[in-house]
């Protein structure tokens, strides 16, 4: 049986308490967007699709079972799902276009080489195939372990050993032009 801090919360939000729904989002909110921004590339889309995966946790809480897998776990699914959903629905950009990443910065006299370095790293990210992208994203932005990401991914720990190794190595390649010779 698995331990939940959030069950309390879930069995409210299924009985209609919207401050419990407010308690999850507070809760979880900031996760889900940092997720979906980096999958998905931009503040707005990233928004939208955080939306949906609590919309589902309003429309599906009431079906919930307490103690078959975390709230979290459910959540990063949802959430992840939501992003590869519209990673699918994107036409085909030509590579130019896929460079093209906001910056994120708060002033653009602070910090331009962090900016532009940032803005490389996730060009290059957004680069990756989808689930390469998800296991990077969970694993060194999320701060997941392993099997917590295995596990939100549906896969086993080999094989998001796998798609990390197989995207460190692709980042490398696309990056190696920052430090020569590394």
């Amino acid at each position: 049986m698995v331990i939940d801090p959030d069950t309390e919360l879930v069995v409210r939000v299924g009985k209609g308490d919207r401050a419990a729904a407010q308690a999850l989002m507070a809760k979880h909110l900031p996760a889900m967007l940092a997720l979906a921004r980096r999958m998905l590339s931009g503040q707005a889309e990233a928004e939208d699709c955080v939306q949906e995966a609590f919309l589902k946790v309003w429309t599906h809480a009431a079906r919930w079972q307490p103690g078959k897998a975390k709230f979290e776990t459910w959540l990063y699914r949802v959430t992840l799902n939501q992003c590869y959903d519209r990673l699918r629905k994107r036409p085909a950009e030509p590579l130019e276009a896929a460079a093209d990443v906001p910056d994120g910065a708060e002033a653009p006299d602070k910090g331009l080489e962090v900016a532009d370095l940032s803005r490389e790293v996730e060009a290059a990210l957004s680069e990756l195939p989808e689930r390469q992208r998800a296991a990077m994203v969970l694993c060194h932005f999320q701060e997941r372990g392993n099997i917590e990401a295995a596990e939100l991914l549906g896969i086993s720990v080999e094989a998001l050993e796998s798609l990390l190794a197989r995207g460190r190595r692709t980042l490398r390649l696309k990056l190696s032009h920052l430090r020569p010779g590394v």
